[in-house]
């Protein structure tokens, strides 16, 4: 059964404050209705589209300074970032990333993602991979969106070894993960 225009602005308006990073695609299935409705909605409720609302929110949750490496080499778009804790990247899957016969996005770019991820998580001024167990677990197409998460598993500070577990996802399908054990220039007091 289809919402009246209030009731589905209502709950368009809680289902992007609780997932920012909802396309209008995905919005417009969800409530059964055409793209350009989501998109006359928006509008009407001064809500940006989904590149402007990756940038507010990026902007409002990086309050830490990524250390490891300038922010501009981080591959994906950080749009969280606790140090020594946690991080989130996104990476929006288009031709150049893909092989031109099947679209299929390049093993690469998914990796370049994680490990940037990983040495930007680190709370120091030189993060290096050491070593990483990474798997595939699906092929990724153009125009699919890749977030990827990384968390600081472990840290000893004896050997200045940061462990990073990073797992990327496509909508709620798990299409990477990554285990990158991280040199440290210094150690850390953890």
């Amino acid at each position: 059964m289809r919402k009246s225009k209030k009731e589905r602005q209502v709950l368009l308006q809680e289902t992007i404050a609780s997932t920012p990073f909802i396309t209008d695609e995905e919005l417009a299935e969800k409530f059964q209705v055409s793209i350009q409705t989501i998109r006359l909605d928006r509008l009407e409720l001064s809500i940006p589209e989904l590149r402007e609302r990756i940038k507010h929110v990026a902007e409002k949750k990086l309050d830490d300074e990524v250390k490891s490496l300038p922010i501009d080499e981080v591959i994906g778009e950080i749009i969280d970032l606790q140090l020594d804790e946690s991080a989130i990247s996104i990476l929006e899957i288009n031709k150049e990333h893909v092989f031109s016969r099947n679209q299929i996005a390049r093993g690469h770019h998914l990796f370049a993602q994680a490990n940037s991820l990983a040495v930007a998580v680190i709370n120091d001024e030189l993060a290096l991979t050491a070593k990483a167990n990474i798997r595939f677990t699906r092929q990724v197409k153009e125009t699919e969106r890749v977030v990827a998460k990384a968390r600081v598993e472990q840290t000893d500070s004896d050997k200045r070894r940061t462990t990073v577990e990073v797992n990327s996802y496509v909508g709620s399908e798990l299409v990477f993960s990554g285990v990158f054990d991280m040199y440290r220039s210094n150690p850390t007091q953890r």
